[in-house]
């Protein structure tokens, strides 16, 4: 058994403080690459919302995740030694390797099965793993939390945009 990933958070404020620190490189990345790909101001400030800041945010912290990738009876044992964690899989049963990420705070983990395409499935199981256990913890921040976040610029509270663009 291999594993690929940095971050295996082992309780929510952990993974939440890590999914906060994300923000300002997802702003950072999405600024680059604005000014990349030539963007004036104005484009800047019509195409780049908080909404692609956000996903870029959840990128950033869902490739950081520690994963681990190994056979089905690799597998089967780990979910056997740890039969407190409510597991979903994706794929076939039937399918000789199966990658996975396990979220201890919440007692839960996701599982992908792969037979050739383990880049690929890594990739999958982070987005799955990102969805089904972090993203609905992060969210429930609370109503004001997320209101304030949708008003907020995508480069943050007050930000003007002539800091903010891609020529600054």
């Amino acid at each position: 058994m291999e594993t690929e990933g940095s971050f295996a958070p082992e309780t929510e404020a952990e993974a939440r403080a890590a999914f906060e620190s994300a923000g300002p490189t997802a702003r950072q990345v999405v600024r680059e690459a604005a000014r990349a790909m030539s963007f004036d101001r104005e484009e800047y400030r019509e195409r780049v919302t908080g909404d692609v800041v956000e996903t870029a945010r959840n990128v950033l912290f869902a490739d950081r995740l520690c994963v681990r990738v190994g056979t089905r009876e690799e597998f089967d044992a780990w979910a056997d030694e740890h039969p407190e964690y409510e597991v979903t899989e994706a794929g076939s049963p039937n399918v000789e390797r199966v990658v996975w990420h396990a979220a201890p705070f919440a007692k839960e983990a996701v599982a992908a099965t792969y037979q050739n395409e383990r880049e690929a499935a890594v990739g999958t199981l982070r987005r799955q793993a990102f969805s089904r256990l972090y993203r609905p913890r992060f969210e429930d921040g609370g109503d004001d939390e997320r209101e304030e976040r949708d008003t907020e610029s995508a480069d943050g509270p007050g930000a003007e945009p002539e800091e903010t663009g891609p020529e600054s």
